[in-house]
């Protein structure tokens, strides 16, 4: 299983769409590969330049409705072949948060609060996020701070998430 986790990227908004996460204009494109100089160019936040800001990230901290928009499973591989295997957010869009786990990566709701939360605290500071997804706890660190959170899954995107995906799961069963 792959590890989880990593330097964490901090995208303070709501409803950031899947065009925004991967412009249609690249859909066109038949490999991961080829998506990864894209990823959240269209994206417009303050102090947030796509180029230098993604690179070396592991893991996003946002706000409610995260991959709103389109069904397109571009979204998640975009997130993927930049090394961003975790998302939390306050909630995702349905088809989105599927397709993260279909693609084996972690889609991890938690309450508005604690979100405010670790944007008071860790925003703005480089931040490190582990995950333990046997114990589904999320450890947050920043210049000798941490928190701890705990989040939870079903069995199925746990099984999903191990096996690396719905072709990996398919694959070991059917």
């Amino acid at each position: 299983m792959k590890q989880f986790g990593g330097p964490l990227l901090f995208l303070n908004r709501s409803d950031i769409n899947t065009d925004e996460i991967i412009p249609a204009k690249y859909l066109t494109e038949i490999s991961k590969e080829a998506l990864k100089p894209y990823c959240l160019e269209d994206l417009k936040l303050p102090d947030f330049n796509p180029k230098t800001d993604v690179p070396g990230k592991a893991a996003i901290l946002t706000r409610a409705n995260f991959g709103c928009g389109s069904s397109r499973e571009h979204a998640p591989w975009a997130l993927e072949v930049n090394g961003i295997n975790v998302v939390v957010a306050e909630s995702f869009a349905r088809i989105f948060r599927q397709n993260m786990y279909n693609c084996g990566l972690l889609a991890i709701e938690l309450p508005a609060s604690t979100i405010e939360d670790l944007f008071k605290t860790f925003y703005g500071k480089p931040t490190t996020l582990k995950v333990d997804i046997e114990q589904g706890r999320l450890t947050f660190l920043s210049e000798g701070v941490s928190k701890e959170v705990s989040f939870t899954l079903s069995d199925f995107e746990r099984a999903l998430v191990k096996a690396g995906g719905w072709v990996q799961f398919a694959a070991e069963r059917y």
